[in-house]
């Protein structure tokens, strides 16, 4: 089992209405084909087949502006200009004119296929906003009433009424079972693209809600990291004062305390420079160009330290070594992973480094228990950890999102010899150098 949290493009639910919009006007141009070619075959069949006379040349008209509303629309999406509400309302509303000049010239309202007024209503009730819902009523509703008083009459063989009737019931029933099976279709379809773009709003807000507990977690780490600088900086200075008192400079052991004391007070100060600079806030500090190999041996080397009793082994498999900027978010977040894996893995942990095309891929392989089926299922999400800590599962999560804000991806799964696996996939053109920053460097 496993889980892959892909930081692709975030779009807006502006960008996820049109993406609905879009595909809900391609099933219309693919209803609108049916209905030319549905159109095309009644009027061949009245006409040859019924010996009832139709104005061809007119209905071929309206048929030929179908098609051309169809092409146009096809030519309008390839512009990928962003597709509304009104563009759609306007489609639906032509069609529905379209089939009032159909009707027009072959009976008005007494013409069976009338009742298609029907499934007009019923894509503007799936398709359209509540305003527009209306207007597509209104239109159908007065352009039935239109048709009840004003249309060319069909020009019927001899048979009498009862033949009239028997030509009515037949189109009835034809018009039903296309009316029925078209609404089954297209509604069906409609609604699976809407549920799509529910699923990719849910998706959006989810992210929302996810970026702004990012937000806050690091004002409250900046606001920390302001707050420690001071007594830090001040312990400091008194372990150095120490060092100078006549009392400690007598005893070896002590001055050696004090020297492992400054070192780990100016490891915090270290830790607090990097949260500052990671929200942006360092003093003076451009970022350090460096190379991958670079950058990912100084990150190692400072896991180690972090961690002497682990062993973390390093494989790197770059072949061709190109610049970057040493992103600090990034160190952070590949440290938080050898972390977790050192962790779950206290003997052994082993980071391999591989260059796939334009992407870099890091994996860290631990020997530990691995992953809870939950935790892989939800990967991404805040304190979703099974350690039973406050504040865990922090760790992936900012992992997660930082890999997502800076184009990347994030996996983890099982080892089915034992132990779990965390990929960190980021494109390096993420980190490459610009122009400007090779001069500034």
């Amino acid at each position: 089992m496993n889980a892959r949290f892909d930081a692709a493009d975030a779009p807006g639910a502006a960008r996820a209405d049109d993406a609905a919009i879009r595909k809900n006007m391609l099933q219309l141009v693919e209803l609108r084909w049916i209905a030319v070619v549905g159109q095309v075959a009644t009027i061949a069949l009245v006409e040859f087949g019924m010996d009832i006379r139709l104005p061809l040349v007119a209905m071929g008209l309206v048929a030929a502006s179908l098609v051309a509303l169809n092409l146009l629309t096809l030519s309008r999406l390839r512009w990928r200009a962003r597709a509304t509400n009104a563009e759609l309302f306007g489609q639906l509303a032509f069609d529905a004119l379209a089939l009032t000049a159909q009707l027009y010239l072959s009976g008005g309202a007494t013409n069976p296929f009338a009742f298609l007024f029907l499934l007009h209503a019923m894509l503007g009730a799936v398709l359209l906003e509540a305003w527009s819902v209306w207007a597509i009523v209104a239109i159908t509703v007065t352009a039935f009433a239109f048709l009840t008083r004003y249309h060319l009459p069909l020009i019927l063989p001899q048979g009498g009424v009862e033949e009239l009737f028997r030509l009515h019931v037949q189109g009835m029933v034809a018009c039903f079972a296309l009316n029925a099976a078209l609404l089954v279709v297209f509604v069906a379809r409609i609604g699976r693209n809407l549920k799509q773009r529910d699923a990719r709003l849910a998706a959006l807000r989810q992210r929302e809600a996810e970026e702004d507990h990012i937000v806050r977690m690091g004002l409250l780490a900046s606001g920390a990291a302001h707050e420690l600088g001071t007594p830090l900086a001040t312990l400091d200075v008194i372990l150095s004062d120490w060092r100078r008192m006549p009392s400690f400079a007598k005893e070896p052991e002590i001055l050696d305390e004090i020297a492992d004391m400054q070192a780990e007070v100016r490891r915090c100060k270290s830790i607090v420079s990097g949260i500052l600079l990671s929200a942006g806030e360092a003093r003076g500090e451009a970022p350090e160009a460096t190379t991958v190999r670079a950058f990912l041996a100084e990150v190692l080397d400072d896991r180690r330290s972090a961690h002497p009793g682990t062993l973390i082994e390093f494989v790197e498999r770059i072949e061709e070594d190109v610049p970057i900027l040493a992103d600090p978010a990034l160190k952070q977040v590949i440290a938080v992973v050898i972390d977790n894996a050192a962790e779950a893995s206290p003997e052994k942990v082993t980071v391999t480094a591989v260059r796939e095309d334009d992407l870099l891929a890091l994996r860290v392989l631990d020997r530990g228990p691995g992953f809870s089926s939950q935790v892989i299922a939800n990967l991404g999400k805040p304190y979703n950890s099974t350690k039973g800590k406050p504040g865990g599962g922090l760790g992936l999560f900012l992992v997660v999102n930082v890999m997502r804000k800076l184009g990347g991806a994030v996996a983890a799964a099982n080892r089915e010899a034992g132990g779990a696996i965390v990929t960190l996939t980021l494109p390096l053109a993420t980190l490459a150098i610009e122009p400007e920053d090779a001069d500034a460097a």
